[in-house]
């Protein structure tokens, strides 16, 4: 029964079809829930830094179980767009509402969609075109490309538009991280193509393809559900991929790598991410939380991670944490003086 803890991450969603079923100020249930109730009853919830054992390891290795918890957070994010949009575009709504269903449908695209996208990326097997397409409500599909060949080799470096700088705040972040990424995608893709010989029309440019998709897939809202229903899917997607955003401000905040003598940084370790182990964050986002793990063995899936002692602590979980993150000086006062004195600038 424990494995079905994850099934906690599905409250989000559920939570978002009611706020947009019920209108009116309900459509604000979503927000209130994630970035109120769920950081309140994270503050009373325990944390563990256990490890599985090397049996509870091979099992849970092999269990089907959790690839299905996160494929089937394809069909939610869908169905709630969907229902998104048929709201908006047949019902007489106020513009408080739409923008509380607008910010309702981003926090599922952005909980269930990039994240699992984010998990399923890093398998390079067939699904990673699960992850593609639970990228493309959020019109992040390029993260696919920036985050595995280019934030897992720059994290904690100055060269690293995901990685924030000491002092940065949340909203300018925001910019440099969302600007810089897409730049860095298109960067590494030519760099791919002319590795293998090939043009910028080639069929194996991504990136081209995601432009292509992207572009498909706006037309068909415009089509179906009119300029509004265009609209909001737009914004959905602007608010889901900065809530991801938020998540790579906390992850890796004032953290920097090393030099070598020869110029080089030295490896990425379990010390270059900020890791919580409390137990609902951990939860709610399929172990997203134990992200210096995750840098130190990509490949690992998320039911496997670790707890490392040397790695650096939140004082929070992740809920709390980008709850405090918008708050700046609330930020800096609570974290600088957990970032390591020397990997300050």
């Amino acid at each position: 029964m424990k494995d079905l803890k994850y099934i906690s991450a599905y409250s989000i969603p559920i939570i978002a079809f009611l706020s947009i079923w019920l209108e009116g100020i309900y459509t604000y249930m979503t927000p209130l829930y994630v970035f109120g109730i769920i950081p309140i009853i994270e503050l009373f919830t325990p944390s563990s830094t256990e490890n599985l054992d090397d049996d509870n390891r091979l099992s849970k290795s092999k269990k089907q179980l959790f690839n299905w918890l996160l494929y089937i957070n394809l069909p939610i994010i869908y169905s709630i767009l969907i229902y998104t949009l048929f709201v908006v575009s047949n019902r007489p709504l106020e513009n408080f509402e739409i923008i509380g269903i607008i910010i309702s449908t981003g926090i599922v695209l952005g909980a269930n969609g990039i994240n699992v996208g984010h998990e399923l990326g890093h398998r390079f097997s067939k699904e990673r075109f699960i992850a593609k397409a639970l990228l493309l409500p959020s019109l992040y599909m390029h993260f696919y490309v920036e985050h595995n060949f280019g934030h897992h080799l720059k994290a904690a470096t100055k060269e690293d538009p995901a990685t924030a700088r000491y002092n940065q705040p949340l909203y300018f972040f925001w910019f440099t991280s969302v600007i810089g990424q897409y730049i860095s995608a298109w960067k590494i893709q030519t760099t791919l193509l002319k590795q293998q010989n090939r043009s910028f029309l080639s069929i194996q440019n991504d990136m081209l393809w995601y432009l292509i998709f992207t572009t498909i897939y706006l037309s068909f809202i415009f089509i179906f559900f009119g300029f509004l229903g265009c609209i909001v899917a737009f914004s959905s997607g602007v608010v889901g991929f900065l809530l991801l955003e938020t998540i790579n401000y906390i992850e890796h905040y004032g953290l920097l790598r090393k030099k070598n003598s020869s110029g080089r940084y030295e490896r990425v370790r379990e010390i270059h991410s900020w890791n919580s182990n409390h137990l609902l964050g951990r939860i709610l986002l399929f172990e997203l939380t134990r992200h210096s793990d995750h840098h130190y063995r990509a490949s690992k899936k998320y039911q496997l991670l670790d707890h490392h002692n040397d790695s650096p602590q939140l004082p929070f979980g992740y809920p709390t944490s980008m709850v405090l993150s918008l708050f700046p000086p609330i930020w800096f006062m609570l974290m600088n003086k957990r970032v390591p004195n020397e990997m300050k600038p």
